[in-house]
Parts: C-alpha cells; structure tokens; sequence
C-alpha cells in the first residue's frame, strides 16, 4: 500500500508496517487495507496566544480521527515538541486496535499540539489549552470524539478542556473528556489506571512463564504517570524490586533496588527526576539491556530498535508506552520469542482507555462507581484480552503483538463489513 503524503513520518511508517503484516497473516483484500488504514479525519489547526511578555505565539494543533464505526472516537491528547500529523495519525491508528481488542465502543483518535509545556507558564499552558479545545469544538464531542490526557497533559488541562467546550455549548458537558478531575465529574482510579493495567499485564505473564512476583527484579524507562505508577506498584503492592528508572533529565541505577515512594516524591517537588542522585546515575540507553526480570519501556516510541532487542535481558519486556517497539526490532524479538515474553503496547497499556470509557459511562448515566469497582471491573477487562491474545498467539503460532493486532483488526474490520459502505 502506497503511503499518503499526509501521514509521512517514522512512527506512522511503523504503523503502516504493522499494519500490513497483520493484513498479509489474515489475508485481507488489497483494496479493503486502505478504508482499514487510513484516518476517516484529520484535522490541523492554529493556536495563537498571547504569551506573558506581550508577543503573540502561533502553535500548530492537531487531530485524527482514525474510524467512527464503533462508537466515538477516543484518544489522548498531547502537548510535545516536533508533534507532527504522521505521529499523531499512528497514534489514532494504534488506539483504534487497542479499543477493539478490549471491545470498547470507540474508534481509535488522538491529537495534540506542538509545543513545550515545560517551557510554557500556567497562563500560557491554560491559554494553549483553551484555544486548542476552541478550535477542536466543531468536531469533537460525547458522541462523535472523547479526548483524553496524553503526554504533557493532564486532569488540570482536561479541566480546561470541560469548561470551554462547556461553555461554548451552554451547559454543562463533563462528557466530553476523560480523564478530569473527579470533582468534574471524572472517575476514581483513572489517574493510575494505566500504570495499573501495565502491572496486571505483568502479573499474568509471570504466571504464565512460572516466574513468582516476590523478589523478581523490574526496570522501568519513563517515570511520568504511567511509569511512576507502574514502579509503585511493582514494588509496592506485588513485591517486586526496582533496580533502575529513567525519564527525560536522568537515569539510575542500582542492583540491590531502588527506593520508588522517595523518588516519586522528589518528582512530585522538582518535577523530574534529576537531582536525586550523582552515584546512582547511568546511561539510559544502556539501562534498556541490564539484566532484569521485567522491562518497562513507558516513555515514547521507537525506543527498542533492533541493536537493544538483540541485547536485551529481561524476561517480560511489558510496553506502557505507544509503540517502543520498531518493526526491526520485532523481528528480532520473534526469533527470542522463547526467551522474551513481549506484552504488546496495544495491550499492555490500554488500562487508560478501559477506565475512560469506564468514565464516559459513568457521566452519561450521571451515577458513578468506587475505585474498588473501577478497579475491579479493570482487572476483568484487562485478564480477558490478556487470555484472548496469549490463546491467539498459541493458536497460530504468531507473536503477541500479530495476535493482539489481528484480534483488534478483526473487530474493526467486521464492524465496517456489518455496516456497509455509504453512499
């Protein structure tokens, strides 16, 4: 299939490349691929603002709208430098198979704008976030696009998000994002949901490889709200140890654990982790191929290529983050298939999205549960497309990842047969 000039890009091309594997293994016609692919919408925008010292700042904000055939589209959205449309396409694609493959009644979406939160005041950040939700107002919406919080957002923007869109329509619409605070209306445990599901992934894979919890070892790349969280309850609530974390500013290392509640806590103060230690430091990369039993990538993309598959040595490599995993990586990943249990990111971090749409149930009905309901409802979701996956890729004699995306393919692909092409 031909790429469209649109969607250029690396991560996008990753998606592509997935993509068509997964067509080739479930034998799908050439001419369907590309209504299977390509994004329904994509929509780009300007976000001007007036920034603290008097100068106007023009940012570029997108969205992509992968389908709509089973539901609203869902997706995060994300405040990053060099956001580009490719990137966030691959991302809607990506969240299109993973709703299918947890059967929720969304198609995939995503967007974002191009910029640095880190280099931008409250003001400024509240004026992007206001202005982007302004401009996204026309298409977006409960029944038609739920966003979320992605990278460089969070239950503060989406509070922002809730009022604009709100005030624009007259009423209040707390619906038409997730991931909001809860006095907005958002749902107990979905700050950790995603963190939450990464460990639950973990914890069927040990049990399917025999490898008990209690003093297995576990490094995690990225210590944002999905990695911090993850980390904490590794160590925390299943009794792992957590030899090295790593985020943008710094890594660290040590083989006897390190002390996740303190050095979450000196997140929460400084806002990364640099800082906390000048012994302890090591090289992320390199951190990516010490020996553990778990490897957490829960950072970005493309963080496994080929040269750090062939290196790694852990025992689960558990994806929290979009797509860490390049195509030549998988490759080598699929000749070590008996060595390396891969948990693919279409699974392994979909506990966000699940508590989402746990959420938008929640402010549809105005009736909302406790975080033990949230996380126990979860927990089935999660151990039911875990089982789907392991069985499917046992059945075929495919990796986890073919398995997991054929499932969700699958799924879009009956929807869109069911009902039809129009006109």
């Amino acid at each position: 299939m031909q790429a469209q000039g649109l969607y250029a890009g690396p991560v996008f091309d990753m998606a592509r490349s997935q993509f068509e594997q997964v067509a080739d293994h479930l034998g799908i016609a050439s001419d369907e691929r590309p209504r299977l692919l390509y994004p329904k919408r994509a929509i780009s925008v300007s976000v001007p603002i007036h920034r603290d010292d008097g100068r106007t700042e023009v940012f570029q904000g997108f969205r992509v709208q992968h389908h709509l055939t089973r539901g609203p589209g869902k997706g995060g959205t994300r405040f990053a430098p060099q956001l580009e449309m490719g990137e966030v396409a691959a991302l809607a694609v990506w969240m299109s198979w993973k709703c299918a493959l947890a059967d929720l009644p969304f198609g995939g979406a995503k967007g974002g704008v191009n910029c640095d939160p880190r280099a931008l005041s409250r003001r400024e950040l509240e004026a992007v976030s206001r202005r982007y939700m302004q401009e996204m107002i026309p298409f977006v919406g409960p029944k038609t696009d739920v966003m979320a919080p992605d990278v460089g957002t969070d239950e503060t923007v989406m509070g922002w998000f809730v009022d604009t869109y709100s005030m624009h329509q007259g009423f209040t619409a707390n619906e038409v994002v997730t991931g909001k605070p809860v006095g907005l209306g958002g749902t107990a445990g979905r700050r950790a949901a995603t963190g939450r599901g990464v460990a639950l992934t973990i914890g069927e894979a040990m049990k399917v490889i025999g490898l008990p919890p209690v003093g297995a070892t576990a490094i995690v790349q990225g210590f944002g709200n999905v990695g911090s969280v993850t980390a904490e309850i590794l160590s925390e609530e299943m009794g792992l140890r957590v030899l090295g974390v790593s985020d943008h500013s710094a890594a660290y290392f040590h083989p006897d654990g390190l002390p996740v509640a303190e050095l979450i806590q000196h997140v929460k103060r400084h806002g990364a982790l640099t800082g906390w230690s000048n012994e302890l430091l090591t090289d992320p990369r390199e951190l990516l191929t010490r020996p553990c039993d778990v490897l957490v990538p829960a950072a970005v993309e493309r963080v496994i290529d080929a040269d750090i598959a062939r290196r790694l040595q852990c025992r689960i490599l558990a994806e929290g983050a979009n797509g860490p995993t390049t195509p030549e990586a998988d490759v080598v990943l699929d000749q070590r298939r008996g060595e390396v249990f891969v948990i693919p990111d279409i699974l392994c971090n979909s506990g966000g999205v699940i508590v989402s749409y746990f959420e938008w149930v929640q402010g549809l009905q105005r009736l909302f549960w406790s975080e033990d309901e949230v996380n126990d409802s979860l927990a089935r979701q999660m151990f039911k497309a875990f089982a789907n996956v392991v069985s499917r890729a046992q059945r075929d004699g495919i990796s986890h990842r073919m398995a997991a995306t054929a499932i969700g393919v699958e799924h879009v692909l009956l929807s869109k047969l069911q009902r039809g092409l129009f006109p």
